[in-house]
């Protein structure tokens, strides 16, 4: 590469160096392990193989059936499921998959308002689940940041969507599976469960599992599953065909081997006990740190978390989500702004910044670090103006990082 195209080595060194000298703390994003990333760059990418396993439409197919059987297989029993279709290219991809398996264009699909923690993709106007389907939205409690299933209960009863989804990108609370599948079955909806951010800690044991209640599960194989960039679909049985027409040839061509292969390698680490020892500590890292920024008056939305990830409501400080963004990343530490329920703001500016833990976990990052983070983050935003403060900070994490690389 570098001989062949330098200005994109110098663009992939620097971004390995950004990797490991700032503290990651964005709850979407994980370290893949270097099995999956030779994965990834194997010659498999080379290789067409519309269709599935031993049915392909183009010939040459017999390795790239092996890695994608694999997979399939390695994924059921990861997580217990009928039937996986590992071709998805993204998480959105996957949900358009679902959708076009069992609705019927306009039909009325019900998620969590995308303020309130949901995902564009569950139904949001300017996305195409919004364009081509009635969304219609439940929402969280706002005295306490959480869902009250009583509340969804009442909106299901009222808009009669034929397909439910839950899992969410911005909830820091357990999902209760088994009251949305009552919830289903009550107003004779299907149920849809996103897991894209709790998979790997599903397939850990460390949250409750939507398998037994969800008619359809899909996941991205990144995030908490450390797997390449890409996404599944698990279903009933019952519902394969109809999922493995969606996916192709209904909205994808040709299958992406290479990932594929990734996420059969992915799916084999994560039976191990180092990757459930990690999803453990994932929890505890985040519940550590949270605490720590509750305790230097911080407002968490819902007070806290059961998860990898919190939303911190910093309409107290009277910062917004840009300014403590931009400002916490002057000092190395990356997170993302992100709306909170009922935000006043825009998309754009948003009161609040999600804070996510999977990628200091990976590090070896324990209760210690947690408090040493958490300390740096109060420091920051309560002198948001002062350039050496930030400078002094991220000196720390300089040091902190260099004392756990990314890839040892």
């Amino acid at each position: 590469m570098a001989d062949a195209d330098p200005d994109v080595k110098r663009a992939v060194d620097g971004e390995i160096v950004r990797q490991n000298d700032g503290l990651e703390l964005i709850a979407s994003e994980s370290y893949a392990s270097m099995a999956v990333l030779e994965a990834m760059s194997s010659v498999m990418t080379n290789k067409y193989a519309e269709g599935y396993p031993h049915k392909r439409y183009y010939g040459g197919c017999e390795f790239v059936d092996v890695a994608e059987d694999l997979a399939v297989e390695r994924a059921k029993k990861l997580f217990g499921a009928e039937h996986v279709n590992v071709q998805p290219h993204s998480g959105t991809q996957a949900n358009m998959a679902v959708y076009l398996s069992v609705l019927n264009y306009g039909d009325t699909i019900l998620g969590l308002n995308l303020s309130h923690g949901g995902h564009l993709s569950h139904g949001h106007p300017v996305n195409f689940s919004g364009r081509l389907y009635k969304p219609e939205y439940y929402q969280v409690s706002e005295k306490t940041g959480m869902l009250d299933m009583s509340e969804v209960a009442s909106v299901a009863r009222r808009v009669k969507p034929k397909l439910i989804i839950c899992g969410y990108s911005a909830y820091p609370r357990t999902v209760d599976f088994k009251a949305f599948r009552e919830i289903a079955d009550e107003v004779g909806a299907f149920l849809m469960a996103d897991i894209a951010h709790i998979a790997g800690l599903i397939a850990a044991g460390v949250h409750p599992s939507p398998v037994k209640y969800a008619d359809f599960i899909t996941t991205t194989t990144h995030k908490t599953l450390r797997g390449p960039r890409g996404a599944m679909i698990l279903c009933k049985e019952q519902y394969a065909k109809q999922v493995d027409k969606a996916v192709f040839p209904g909205t994808q061509g040709g299958p992406f081997m290479h990932t594929i292969a990734a996420k059969a390698v992915c799916f084999k680490l994560a039976m191990e006990t180092d990757f459930q020892d990690c999803m453990r500590q994932i929890v505890v890292n985040s519940k550590r740190l949270a605490g720590n920024l509750n305790s230097s008056g911080f407002n968490l939305v819902s007070g806290g978390t059961d998860n990898h990830l919190m939303l911190v409501d910093l309409r107290g400080r009277k910062l917004t989500g840009k300014v403590a963004e931009a400002a916490l990343g002057e000092a190395g530490i990356i997170v993302n702004k992100n709306t909170i329920p009922f935000d006043p703001e825009t998309p754009f500016v948003t009161s609040g910044i999600r804070i996510g833990t999977p990628c200091v976990t990976i590090r070896g990052m324990k209760d210690a670090e947690m408090d040493l983070i958490g300390g740096m983050i109060n420091e920051v935003l309560s002198n948001i103006g002062d350039a050496s403060v930030k400078s002094g900070v991220r000196k720390r994490v300089l040091e902190l990082c260099r004392r756990h690389p990314v890839y040892v």
